[in-house]
């Protein structure tokens, strides 16, 4: 929470569209890990995104099957876990 991130909405996922996520994002981690004087592939880090990635997932598998509402993310999250919720409608 409270952390910059960037999200893209892809409504087609293809190899070409899949090679062009993953180059964003390696490039991303690379330079600012650079600019910044750290290492971008640190561990620990690893280990938060995990954390955090099975927070979401639980949130999204909580709203398609009883249609709970998204709670328990800052502003940027939720609206953008509702956003992804509306589009699989």
């Amino acid at each position: 929470g409270n952390r910059p991130s960037s999200f893209m909405l892809m409504t087609k996922l293809d190899a070409f569209a899949i090679g062009q996520l993953l180059a964003i994002y390696e490039h991303r981690t690379a330079v600012q890990g650079f600019i910044w004087g750290l290492n971008s592939f640190d561990q620990w880090g690893v280990e938060l995104g995990k954390v955090l990635a099975k927070q979401v997932r639980a949130q999204l598998s909580a709203s398609r099957k009883s249609g709970a509402h998204v709670q328990g993310f800052n502003s940027s999250t939720s609206s953008l876990l509702e956003a992804y919720l509306a589009h699989g409608k």
